[in-house]
């Protein structure tokens, strides 16, 4: 008695299977180089400014290239795998509200610096007519060089509330 099954199946559904595991860890592995950055939630006016920032946004920020978020927003950006962590339209920090906060002016833009426990630096423009913070990892804890690389874009797309 002979068997008259096709001697190529198991082999071809090896085969995708192989390839659909090495599709899954492909995907798997971009997503895991995209930072998770919390997508703001603002007015439409100020998600409108927003997008167009996002327009304007530079390829590189201290030389680090630009990486996608998680999830994909035009109120996120992020250069360097997380190093420099952009979110558009955030709520106001409270920190505004105290006469002693910090702050630094970088070409023209003035941001509320905010010292983060064990990383580097988070930064809010402010007199903006949306809020736009900058997260730093701890390795600009002292130098707000990449403030510099996105005055000019906040400067032509974020208007002044003055």
């Amino acid at each position: 008695m002979s068997s008259h099954r096709p001697f190529g199946l198991p082999g071809r559904a090896a085969a995708s299977l192989a390839g659909a595991t090495v599709l899954l860890l492909a995907v798997a592995g971009c997503s895991a180089s995209e930072p998770s950055v919390p997508v703001p939630g603002p007015p439409a006016a100020e998600a409108a400014v927003c997008r167009a920032l996002a327009k304007e946004l530079p390829a590189t920020v201290a030389g680090l290239g630009r990486t996608g978020t998680d999830p994909k927003s035009e109120l996120t950006a992020a250069w360097g795998d997380g190093a420099i962590v952009l979110r558009c339209g955030v709520a106001r920090p409270e920190k505004m509200d105290d006469p002693q906060a910090r702050a630094v002016d970088a070409d023209g833009v003035n941001w509320m610096y905010e010292p983060r426990e064990g990383d580097g630096p988070r930064f809010t423009t402010t007199y903006r007519t949306a809020y736009v913070e900058v997260t730093l990892d701890k390795r600009y804890a002292n130098d707000v060089g990449p403030l510099t690389d996105l005055a000019a874009p906040v400067r032509k797309a974020v208007p002044s509330s003055l």
